[in-house]
Order: structure tokens, then sequence, then C-alpha cells
């Protein structure tokens, strides 16, 4: 493993700070957290410069250029699925320890980023996900159908704002680019749905915290006036949204390929001292996370399997190591654990 900046004594959290209640009320900050508050979601224009954002997709393209399956980014009839690593039909790359290459760590520790998050809570003191990486391909013909999956990422029976997901986009994404999609100002109405809609029988999910619209659901939302709205975003932008705000990504129906990197950070006062252990479990081993920065879910392996076998070019560990500055290691929550008397 390639070495990471370490802190001797564990790090004091100093201070009461407050988050936003993102209740749907007028606010007056000036910036994106008013289209936040309001809509469920906001976009960040160049969180990310564009001059790095365009690195981070080469990066991003060598990597999957680099399995040496036979895909190549210049020639889309290269986008079949023996030629890529295994991704889902939703284009989400869950193995591999994709979540902890160099790039993918860059990009959570991208200032502009963290900054987004630290304004949203009022606090410094933040923990990161180690979420997926997203490539929505346009030449679907040898793919898994991406059906639409409305759904929002936070259990019905714990209301209020709990989450703020994010995504870093690495390619330009407009109306037929794929991407997210979600039902503006849903987050508003989400407690009433739940109450009104509470007999509706349920999708099956594998967590409570994922809730799955039915049509019956989606009618509702369509009936109290809620439009659903594709985000269009450049290379470099940054997209936030409340857990409880319905959405999925649809896929491209154009040309352009789209890529993501998941970015979601909380404040490390809401993560206990037995979630950073285990959060610390899944960095050194390199495992992935859910969106949830407090490692509530952990990725079991990095083995992928293709076609019922473990995938030949499976691995433990990321291509490159990650190699983390003091802000990045801070965001693994390792610093924040207590030293044992």
């Amino acid at each position: 493993m390639a070495t990471t900046t370490t802190t001797t004594n564990p790090i004091t959290i100093t201070g009461h700070k407050g988050r936003m209640s993102l209740d749907g009320e007028p606010t007056n900050y000036g910036d994106f957290r008013d289209d936040l508050n309001r809509d469920g979601y906001a976009v960040i224009k160049g969180a990310v410069p564009l001059e790095r954002a365009n690195k981070y997709s080469d990066s991003f393209f060598r990597y999957l250029e680099g399995f040496e399956l036979g895909y190549d980014r210049n020639d889309p009839s290269t986008v079949r699925r023996a030629k890529l690593p295994v991704l889902n039909e939703k284009g989400m790359i869950l193995h591999y320890g994709v979540t902890h290459e160099q790039w993918a760590w860059d990009i959570r520790g991208e200032p502009g980023v963290v900054e987004t998050f630290a304004k949203v809570y009022d606090d410094e003191d933040l923990i990161v996900s180690f979420d997926a990486v997203n490539v929505g391909f346009a030449n679907r013909e040898d793919l898994e159908e991406n059906k639409p999956w409305p759904h929002q990422d936070q259990d019905p029976t714990k209301p209020g704002f709990r989450c703020l997901q994010g995504l870093v986009n690495l390619n330009p994404c407009g109306p037929n680019d794929g991407g997210l999609i979600v039902c503006k100002g849903g987050h508003r109405l989400s407690a009433q749905f739940h109450r009104e809609m509470a007999d509706e029988p349920k999708i099956p999910a594998w967590t409570p915290e994922w809730f799955g619209f039915t049509e019956n659901g989606m009618k509702w939302l369509k009936d109290h006036g809620l439009e659903w709205e594709k985000v269009c975003v450049e290379p470099g932008d940054l997209i936030v949204w409340d857990s409880r705000t319905p959405h999925y990504n649809v896929p491209p129906s154009g040309t352009q390929d789209r890529l993501a990197v998941y970015t979601c950070y909380t404040p490390v006062r809401e993560a206990s001292q037995e979630d950073l252990i285990r959060k610390k479990g899944a960095f050194e081993k390199r495992l992935g996370t859910t969106h949830w920065p407090n490692a509530v879910h952990v990725a079991p392996t990095n083995v992928a399997m293709r076609d019922g076998k473990p995938c030949p070019k499976s691995r433990e560990g990321p291509v490159e190591d990650p190699v983390l500055n003091e802000r990045t290691f801070k965001l693994t929550g390792i610093p924040y654990i207590k030293q044992e008397a």
C-alpha cells in the first residue's frame, strides 16, 4: 500500500456547528444554497477547474482502456461487455478497488468540491464516502438496458434532511447525454408523500435507506405539481442533491459518453467511533461503500463477477494506490479515531 499522510494524535473536533435545514422555506444565501433549499438540488459551476476536470476525464478513460480487454475510447464499436470491466446496468463500476484510485481521491480532495459541502453543513470537519464511479456509454447495443428507477436514498421512517449526495461531472452532459434526472422540489413533500402513501406496496430493497417509487407514487408526485428535470452540466461542474429528492440516471440518447464520480460528505461529528473504525477498515482494504460517509455498508470484496465467475481482471486494490495529503487523509475519518488509553 502507498504511504498516506498520518496524524500522530487524534484530531479534536471543536465548537458546535449547524447544518442547513433544507425545509424549502425562502433563503437568502446568494449562492447555490438557495437553489438547493428550494429545488432539492443545485449545480455548482466549475467546482473543479476545467483543466483538471479534463485531466480526470482522461484518467477515467485510460483506466477503462488499461484493463486491456479491447476497449478504445475513440472506437464506439469497442463498447462491448467483453471489452469492459464489469459494470451494472446503471453504469456503475463497483469493484476492482476503483473507488480508491488516485484520480478518484484527487477528485474527492478538490477544494471547490469539499468547500461546497462544508458550506451546507457549516462544518469543516468532514468525512467522505468511498462511493462508485459511473460511465454512461452512448453506444449501448451490447449493454443491459438502463430502465428508469426513480428512488430516494433515505429511509422514509427517518424524515428531515440527513444526507447531501453529490457527483462531479467530467464530460459534457447536455439534454441527450444521459446523467442525473431529479424530481424538482420533491424533498419538500417527502414527509407528506410517505404519510399519505404509507399503505402503498413497497418495491423490495436491500437496505431501508433506499425507497423506490411505484407507478402510483410517480402519479402522486405529478398530481402534486412536481416535475422531473434532466440536469445539464459541463466538465468540472458539481451536482448536489438532498437524499430525499426523487432521482435516477438516464442513459445517453446522443453520441456523448457520460463520466461521473460520486462524492458525498458529512460532518465527522455525525459518525460514531464504531463507524470510523469500520470506515478505517474499508479504507485499508481499499473497499467501497455506498454514498453514506459513515460506511454503514461496506462492500465485502473487490472481486467482480463476470458470467457467474470471478472476472479474470479482478484485483484486490486499485491500479494506482492513493497517496493522500493531509486534507484528503482527514476525509477518511482515520485521524478522528480516539486512541485507547
